[in-house]
C-alpha cells in the first residue's frame, strides 16, 4: 500500500518532551495551531491519572501563550459519544494526547463521535499532537507491546490506531529503550509500512507529506519496502527472522523526509 497524499497536520512526538526549558516542541504545536489565537483540547485518556495530566499539559500550554485549553476527559465511550465533547472538537484549532497506554485511546475513543469529528476536523485542517501513546496511536496499525533485542516472529503485539497517519508505524521512546528491533520485527511483517522511531524529547511535524525531525534527539526511520529478502512470515513465532536489504535513514532535529516518495530531504547547506 502506498500513502495518499491526504496528510493531516501532525505532531508525533517520542515522549519526555521538555517541559522547563525551551519546550521546543510543545511550543510549535501552538504555535501551529494559531499560537495566541489557539483552541485546544488535551485529551488524557491514555493516562492513569488523567485529571492530573490534563491539567499539566492545560496549564503547560496556557503558558505557550494559547488563548483556550480544555480537558476533554474521556473516561467511558459514553463520554467520547456526548455531544458537548464533540462541540469541544469541532471548535478546536488542536487536540492534543498524552502518554500512557494507546489501548486505552482506542477502547473509548474508537468509533465514536468524538473519533468522527476529529477526523473531520483534520480534513479542515486541525493539528493533532500526542506525545509516547499519543503519537503512536496516531498510525493505522499500531504497536501496542512487545520488547525485543534482535528482530523476531511474533514479538510485537500490534492493534489498529485512530488511522491518522497512513502508511506509517510509529514507536516512541525509541533510542532511550533500544526498540530497534521491535521496530524491525513489525516492518518485516507489515513492509509496506514506514518504521519511524522517534527519540525522548523528539518529534516529527508533519505537514502535507513532508516530516520535520524537531527536539534535541533523532528520528530512525525504517523501509523494508525495498527488503531483497524477508522471511517474517515463515519464521516460528519466537523465532529471529532474516531481513536484507533494508533502509535506514537518521534524522536530527532540522531534517526532513517525504511520506510519500519514502526518501530523506536533504537540502544543500
Amino acid at each position: 500500500m502506498v500513502p495518499g497524499t491526504n496528510f493531516p497536520r501532525l505532531v508525533a512526538i517520542g515522549g519526555a518532551e521538555d517541559k522547563e526549558g525551551e519546550r521546543t516542541i510543545l511550543r510549535e504545536f501552538v504555535r501551529l495551531a494559531g499560537g495566541q489565537d489557539a483552541c485546544l483540547v488535551v485529551i488524557p485518556s491514555a493516562s492513569e491519572t488523567p485529571d492530573v495530566v490534563g491539567e499539566l499539559y492545560q496549564r503547560l500550554f496556557h503558558e505557550l501563550g494559547a488563548s483556550e485549553v480544555a480537558v476533554l476527559t474521556i473516561a467511558a465511550r459514553d463520554d467520547a459519544r456526548n455531544e458537548a465533547a464533540m462541540r469541544q472538537v469541532e471548535r478546536a484549532t488542536g487536540t492534543f494526547f498524552t502518554g500512557g497506554d494507546q489501548l486505552r485511546i482506542m477502547n473509548r475513543l474508537g468509533g465514536t463521535g468524538v473519533d468522527t469529528m476529529l477526523h473531520r476536523r483534520c480534513e479542515e485542517g486541525m493539528v493533532v499532537g500526542g506525545t509516547s501513546a499519543g503519537a503512536a496511536v496516531m498510525s493505522s496499525t499500531m504497536i501496542v507491546e512487545g520488547e525485543t533485542k534482535s528482530p523476531r516472529a511474533g514479538a510485537v503485539r500490534t492493534g489498529p490506531g485512530l488511522e491518522l497517519l497512513p502508511g506509517v508505524i510509529i514507536d516512541q521512546h525509541f533510542a532511550q529503550r533500544g526498540r530497534i528491533g521491535r521496530l524491525l520485527s513489525v516492518v518485516g511483517l507489515f513492509p509496506h509500512y514506514l518504521g519511524v522511531g522517534i527519540d525522548e524529547d523528539t518529534a516529527i511535524v508533519v505537514q502535507g507529506h513532508r516530516a520535520t525531525v524537531i527536539g534535541s534527539g533523532a528520528v530512525t526511520i525504517v523501509d523494508a519496502g525495498g527488503a531483497s529478502f524477508n522471511d517474517a512470515v515463515d519464521t516460528p513465532s519466537g523465532g529471529c527472522i532474516t531481513l536484507c536489504g533494508v533502509t535506514l535513514h537518521s534524522l536530527p532535529h532540522g531534517r526532513s523526509f517525504d511520506l510519500l516518495e519514502r526518501k530523506p530531504i536533504i537540502a544543500a547547506d
